[in-house]
């Protein structure tokens, strides 16, 4: 069968339809490796997210690497002046986003654990902290970027995100590992990456 086009001066002539279907499937199969090269890109770039935490080893060493990485940001954050506004906005942005995932591992798979074993009250505790990371990010990124007040801020919330730290590396994260042996903290470390990674 024949279709109709206008060739180069305007003037309808006759088409071929096998012609037609090869332009319609070079077209549809150029969209399908674009979206296949996208979605290739967006795994590439999750498992370079998550790959630092898979590689620092058990669980307890990945959390302690991600609270290191994340410290690492407040410093980069500290270190602006109140001129340097796009890169307080990109820290923060980076902050934020490190933050969300880590807290997707500990509260789907870590603050679970710990009310397993008995650790209730310290797992809603370390839960109800998180509420307030995120009201320090709120308020960090409603501030304007060059306010006085932004490093001030910032180093109220890093001064409780410390102690957030310190009572899950050094108190409650030891006392889930000691209690759960070695099965069961594999299983949690695969846990962790399988959530760090829907956020990664």
């Amino acid at each position: 069968m024949a279709t109709t086009a206008r060739d180069s001066h305007g003037r309808f002539t006759q088409e071929d339809d096998s012609i037609f279907t090869s332009k319609f499937a070079v077209v549809a199969g150029a969209a399908t490796a674009g979206a296949a090269l996208g979605v290739l890109a967006m795994l590439g770039r999750k498992v370079a997210v998550q790959a630092p935490t898979y590689f620092a080893g058990q669980w307890p060493e990945a959390l302690a690497a991600e609270h290191k990485a994340t410290l690492a940001v407040f410093d980069l954050l500290a270190a602006t002046e109140p001129r340097n506004t796009i890169r307080r906005s990109l820290h923060l942005a980076q902050l934020k986003h490190m933050l969300a995932k880590h807290a997707l591992e500990e509260e789907n798979v870590i603050y679970p654990a710990l009310r397993e074993i008995g650790e209730i009250a310290g797992a809603d505790e370390l839960n109800a902290e998180h509420g307030y990371v995120k009201q320090y990010l709120y308020e960090l990124e409603n501030m304007p970027k060059d306010s006085a007040d932004f490093l001030t801020k910032l180093a109220d919330f890093r001064a409780d995100i410390e102690d957030h730290m310190r009572e899950e590396e050094e108190v409650l994260f030891p006392r889930l590992y000691a209690a759960v042996g070695e099965e069961k903290s594999a299983s949690l470390t695969r846990a962790i990456n399988k959530e760090g990674f829907k956020l990664a």
